[in-house]
């Protein structure tokens, strides 16, 4: 079985961060080029969760799957999710309840099997492949927990105007 806390704990600081930000009005804060603003942040780690949460779920069943963070890359399907979500509480929310669906399959519900089931995995980022091969599910969780929600929750303070990043971080 997982520990699912350090998936619970990533996803309670990365909420905090967007927290943070959308009550600093920063939201609107226009981000360097080439970098997503807040809600495109949300709007790209809810499309993870939801491609995630699909692959544990096949394996679940007994299927097969594959995991492509490619979609959650283009900047139509990411404008459509803030849309459909309502801006930024609603990502907030959809991420909420992904993350407790997430910690509630990928820790218990989930044999050791079934965990080191290989997922062929393609992960991009800004245009570089950094994976192309199978991965182990629990490496895909346990991907989210330690480099996926963290490096977005730094990406969201970095948004925050000069100084305020520095009182945000405990």
């Amino acid at each position: 079985m997982m520990d699912a806390k350090p998936l619970r704990d990533a996803y309670r600081a990365l909420l905090d961060a967007a927290a943070t930000v959308a009550d600093s009005g920063a939201t609107s804060h226009v981000p360097p080029a080439g970098e997503w603003n807040a809600d495109q942040i949300l709007a790209h780690v809810a499309i993870i969760n939801a491609t995630t949460i699909a692959a544990v779920s096949a394996i679940a069943s007994g299927g097969n799957t594959t995991y492509d963070n490619r979609m959650a890359l283009d900047t139509w399907t990411i404008e459509r999710v803030i849309a459909l979500a309502g801006g930024n509480t609603g990502l907030r929310n959809r991420i909420r309840a992904q993350g407790d669906a997430l910690c509630a399959l990928g820790g218990p519900a989930l044999s050791e099997a079934e965990l080191g089931t290989p997922v062929p995995t393609r992960l991009l980022s800004n245009g570089t492949v950094l994976v192309d091969q199978p991965v182990p599910l629990r490496d895909l969780i346990t991907g989210l927990a330690e480099v996926e929600l963290p490096g977005h929750a730094a990406q969201l303070l970095a948004l925050l105007p000069n100084g305020a990043e520095a009182e945000a971080t405990p």
